[in-house]
């Protein structure tokens, strides 16, 4: 059934890397939700932790938009999808405006931006700068996509005498003026920000744009988009549900919402677990998501989850790894101490002080097991501060034409019907269907 859909939005721009996006995305989210306003987040790229921030705030699954890994079709249904029911939707962008796959729009926020039709804020960060602000700004404006801007948030102002020597020269709409504050910023850790949980009940955002920033002028500029077409497609899978256990906890925190829906789309009902607090619960198949299990090493190897995914694993359950759960399946992780994991995948895990790999993931599977099939595409993203040491005769499944994986641009370790890999994949609706598939099987056997 194909319609168009109305749906009031905003993406947040900035001129590069740290300059405030994610300050200003969080601020907005808590000021409109403080407004009585249903919010529903967006992150452009493959960022894992930006999101759980948003939906924190915003007490709604915050989705991932990647041209890249997802497709361009497949971003603007998830953005419809996802949408229904909020009263405006705020996307937070990624890096600065322009910058895409190997030096390209692809990917980028103003790829985003244009597949949406969607107004953009910039953020610029004006400590230790003044008139030359309003440069980077026309810079921006007059490049390709940039006729998108509609509007500026200025941020980390040091002064009203900083903020007068910027409105001298203003000529263009500026939205905010948003003076430099301890405690606004999230901690970080190698693998980016602290997750929301983390965190507890932060306003600091909020209370910042709330002061400092025009949110009925942003509110108006988003509700003036034009109506989205969409055509829906109903899904077809029928037939028995299987149970697919998902491990959700402080060492297996990274999933991207679409994949849990794209699975339970597919056929499946989700069991969240936590391989450290809670014994494991009766399922058809595993999904074991990436996250810190360098973190809560001690208390996986004492765990008798452990070793109960291990005995599900001998059995042929399927199971699926990405990332941290690689390391969990294998036979150890190494950081200041080697401490002994599931054993399923034969490979031990040394943690490093530098990261690894960093940056998309492309590639196809070249062997099989009851749900990767040759030829299936398995696109992702890499992101890791770790090195697996793979045994005599170990198999690998999937081929890379774009990125690290395990070694040398092999990934997918897979040993009885269980694969683990470097790659945090979006899934595909073939990958899906055939992981679910396999669940089915398995519990009818």
């Amino acid at each position: 059934m194909s319609m168009n859909i109305r749906i009031p939005r905003i993406l947040i721009a900035g001129t590069h890397s740290g300059c405030g996006k994610t300050t200003i995305s969080r601020g907005l989210m808590q000021a409109f939700t403080s407004q009585g306003l249903v919010v529903q987040p967006f992150k452009v790229g493959p960022d894992f932790i930006d999101p759980t921030h948003h939906t924190s705030i915003c007490g709604r699954a915050s989705r991932n938009l990647d041209p890249f890994m997802m497709g361009e079709d497949r971003v603007r249904e998830t953005f419809v999808k996802a949408s229904r029911g909020a009263d405006i939707a705020v996307i937070e962008g990624v890096m600065g405006m322009f910058d895409g796959l190997d030096g390209t729009l692809e990917a980028s926020s103003a790829h985003v931006a244009d597949l949406l039709g969607t107004p953009v804020l910039l953020v610029v960060d004006v400590k230790g700068m003044s008139r030359s602000a309003h440069a980077i700004i026309r810079g921006f404006a007059g490049y390709p996509g940039g006729e998108r801007i509609a509007g500026v948030i200025f941020n980390r102002l040091g002064s009203g005498r900083h903020r007068s020597l910027i409105e001298r020269s203003v000529d263009g709409k500026v939205l905010g003026w948003v003076k430099r504050r301890p405690g606004l910023e999230v901690k970080s850790r190698h693998l980016g920000l602290v997750m929301a949980s983390e965190l507890g009940n932060d306003t600091a955002a909020g209370d910042a744009v709330r002061e400092d920033c025009d949110t009925g002028a942003i509110l108006e500029i988003a509700r003036k988009t034009d109506p989205l077409p969409y055509t829906e497609e109903l899904p077809d899978e029928t037939g028995e549900r299987p149970v697919i256990g998902v491990a959700r906890d402080e060492a297996f925190c990274f999933y991207y919402q679409d994949n849990l829906d794209l699975l339970a789309a597919s056929g499946a009902d989700l069991v969240f677990f936590s391989p450290i607090h809670d014994p494991l619960p009766k399922t058809d198949a595993l999904y074991l998501g990436g996250g810190y299990p360098e973190l809560h090493a001690g208390a996986l190897e004492s765990s008798a989850t452990t070793n109960a995914v291990a005995a599900a694993a001998d059995r042929g359950m399927p199971v699926y790894a990405e990332c941290g759960g690689l390391l969990f399946l294998s036979r150890g992780i190494y950081s200041d101490r080697e401490y002994r994991m599931a054993g399923v995948l034969p490979a031990c895990a040394e943690m490093t002080g530098t990261v690894q790999a960093l940056g998309y993931s492309d590639g196809r599977a070249s062997g099989k097991n009851s749900y990767i099939r040759p030829g299936m595409k398995i696109k992702g993203h890499e992101f890791h501060y770790s090195r697996i040491e793979c045994m005599p005769g170990a198999r690998f499944v999937i081929d890379l034409s774009r990125g690290k994986g395990i070694s040398g641009g092999r990934d997918g370790l897979s040993e009885h019907e269980t694969t683990g890999s470097y790659t945090h994949s979006y899934f595909s609706t073939e990958f899906s269907r055939a992981f679910v598939n396999a669940a089915r099987i398995f519990k009818r056997q």
